[in-house]
């Protein structure tokens, strides 16, 4: 075995049980290096280091392991679920990853009184019946918008059904038939709900035929009127029937996988077909494609050798099904556009408790589908990579702008500031982060700020400046005193670029905390809003002394910083909303007391932050908001109490 890894290390490889099960590489800093499965722990592992695997990628991976940690299953199956699942959760660097997305919306109907159809995502309750899933939450408001032409169902909430007078609007342009003050029965509109549902399950021939035999009985009995809205109802089904042209009775739930690798990056396309009805599409991107197919073709262990080479394609698709449906409902069927493991599928069967097959040479209406599906990846990787193309290109126009000493691009990091308030209520700072040509998500802050003159953004800035690199500044100063060279977790590094949102006083007010801290000034530039706040005109303003600059409208330097700054804005004030709604509630406790109107509410709630403020104030300091006298005052801190 290798003499470069730790002997505790090769002692641990060498004791390993002859079992399946999952293991996970880690490196000196404990970061996930790569997640596996193998039939035989023992053999698997043993190849990663009983080989020189010279300047591949599986060579680099080999060599930064310092530890393992291993876990025994008794089947291929479970370890393929919990390979998966400790992806997802560990997100190690040498596999494919693809982002755990948010729960799918669905189409629900409610159970209670006169069903109510709705929008809805999250965890499925058994007492109200759910459609789906839908891939898009614009899809599901299609359906619903389908439901409300064809079957006349209400979409309004309890309270405003249960308290209307008067039909509403949707009544007068014939969506829903108005259920809130009788004018359909029960039994009609009961009647009404289970069509939506047999269309909605695919058995819209069935509902056309129930449609039209009801409307030839109202017919013959000299019911014109009631005859005539069941015309109409099955002149909208025709429509939608013809409409939808890729439906296919035959085929209820099907998901379909098209996959794309092209220039380093993937695309895997998933299209719904659900109740027969094709749903429409959502793109998927995968990471750390090129490292994880590296390593899995350079891969000798047992599966993989006794097997032909496994394309990239495969390599994409597989992962995106072991990934995606772990802990989540699988069709019966799915297309793939690559033949997909065996085992795998019958490890989702295991699992879900579904017969699941795969086909990835389909015919007729299935090949159909499929086609759309590859169509639509590879447009949707075209638009990925032109996106980043020109993000890249940002990129190095703002370095070249700023005359940065950057030399990878990617390690480019930003960091933008903004302050929101509403009249010096509810202050609150953002930082955005730019990093790896995009915005980091993830690691975007939110500061409170307190104690501060309410509206006072300068001040507010320095709170917020401090806060955020005092932090970086303590990090460095242990760092370099234990002689470690490395900063503590969670710290941060400090940005190549600092941007305020604000001219000479935000950038003056930044100065003054970077030179309290001892940092450099020249990583300081403020964002001034040019003649009339009109975007494109924005100037720089740099804290070391150099004169402002305007890059000009056009330039591709100014469009990212722009980009940055309104994502800082965007963070800034949706934070300070949520706030400023939490600290008003209970806001009504203050308009209840006599005397307390909208100004003087405001007043107070501007002065003390929000109701908790109020309450915690005393009568003089109530007395001396303006509008406010003694007696009020005193009436106020009474009230509160």
């Amino acid at each position: 075995m290798s003499d470069a890894h730790p002997e505790q290390l090769l002692i641990e490889v060498a004791s390993l049980p002859a079992l399946p099960g999952v293991y996970r590489y880690f490196d000196a800093q404990g970061q996930v290096l790569y997640v596996g499965k193998a039939i035989n722990l023992k053999k698997r592992v043993s190849s990663y280091f009983q080989k020189n695997h010279g300047g591949t990628r599986i060579g680099h991976m080999v060599s930064k392991i310092v530890r393992m940690e291993t876990t025994v299953v008794r089947s291929e199956a479970e370890a393929l679920l919990l390979e998966n699942n400790l992806i997802k959760t560990l997100n190690p660097k040498y596999n494919i990853l693809f982002r755990d997305d948010k729960s799918y919306p669905y189409l629900k109907i409610t159970t209670t009184g006169f069903p109510r159809v709705s929008y809805y995502r999250g965890s499925v309750e058994k007492k109200h019946r759910y459609f789906g899933p839908y891939p898009s939450a614009w899809a599901v408001k299609e359906a619903i918008l389908l439901l409300q032409k064809v079957f006349h169902l209400r979409t309004c909430e309890d309270p405003v059904f249960n308290n209307r007078t008067r039909p509403c609007l949707l009544y007068q342009i014939k969506r829903c038939s108005a259920p809130c003050v009788g004018h359909i029965s029960a039994e009609d509109y009961a009647q009404d709900v289970a069509h939506a549902e047999k269309f909605l399950r695919g058995d819209s021939q069935e509902v056309m035929a129930s449609l039209e035999q009801r409307m030839m009985a109202h017919s013959a009995k000299l019911e014109f009127e009631q005859a005539a809205e069941l015309r109409n109802q099955v002149s909208a089904l025709s429509n939608v029937l013809h409409q939808q042209s890729v439906d296919n009775v035959a085929d209820r739930d099907v998901d379909i996988l098209a996959v794309k690798v092209q220039g380093g990056k993937a695309c895997v396309n998933l299209a719904m077909v659900r109740g027969g009805r094709h749903l429409g599409d959502r793109p998927y991107f995968p990471a750390h494609v090129e490292d994880a197919a590296g390593i899995y073709s350079d891969d000798t262990g047992e599966v993989e050798s006794s097997k032909p080479a496994v394309s990239v394609e495969a390599q994409v698709l597989e992962a995106f099904v072991a990934q995606h449906y772990v802990g989540a409902p699988v069709p019966p069927s799915l297309i793939t556009s690559e033949p997909v493991s065996k085992r795998l599928i019958a490890a989702l069967s295991l699992q879900s408790g579904v017969k699941v097959s795969a086909v990835h040479q389909p015919r007729e209406q299935r090949r159909t589908w499929l086609e759309m599906a590859k169509t639509n990846a590879s447009l949707q990787l075209a638009r990925l990579l032109a996106e980043e193309g020109s993000q890249q290109a940002r990129t190095r126009a703002l370095v070249d702008a700023m005359d940065l000493a950057i030399d990878d691009l990617e390690q480019l990091r930003i960091e933008c500031f903004d302050i929101s308030h509403t009249a010096g209520e509810a202050t609150q700072a953002s930082c955005v982060v730019f990093h790896h040509h995009k915005m980091q998500n993830a690691e975007y802050r939110r500061y409170n700020i307190e104690d501060i003159t309410p509206g006072d953004d300068y001040a507010a800035m320095r709170q917020v400046l401090t806060r955020r690199y005092s932090k970086v500044v303590e990090a460095q100063r242990e760092a370099a005193h234990t002689g470690t060279g490395q900063m503590a977790a969670g710290t941060g590094r400090m940005p190549d670029l600092v941007l305020v949102d604000g001219g000479k006083g935000q950038v003056a007010m930044a100065r003054e905390v970077f030179g309290q801290l001892g940092l450099d000034l020249s990583l300081i530039v403020g964002v001034e809003k040019g003649e009339g706040r009109k975007v494109g005109l924005e100037e720089l303003v740099f804290a070391d002394g150099r004169d402002k600059v305007y890059l000009g409208k056009d330039s591709a330097a100014l469009m990212l910083i722009a980009q940055i700054r309104d994502e800082a804005h965007r963070f800034a004030i949706t934070g300070m909303r949520a706030k400023r709604a939490k600290v008003r509630v209970g806001g009504s406790k203050l308009e209840d007391i006599p005397g307390i109107g909208p100004r003087r509410r405001a007043r107070l709630l501007q002065r003390f932050g929000g109701v908790k403020g109020v309450e915690s104030a005393s009568a003089e300091d109530i007395a001396s908001v303006e509008g406010i006298s003694r007696e009020l005052a005193d009436e106020i801190y009474r009230a509160l109490r």
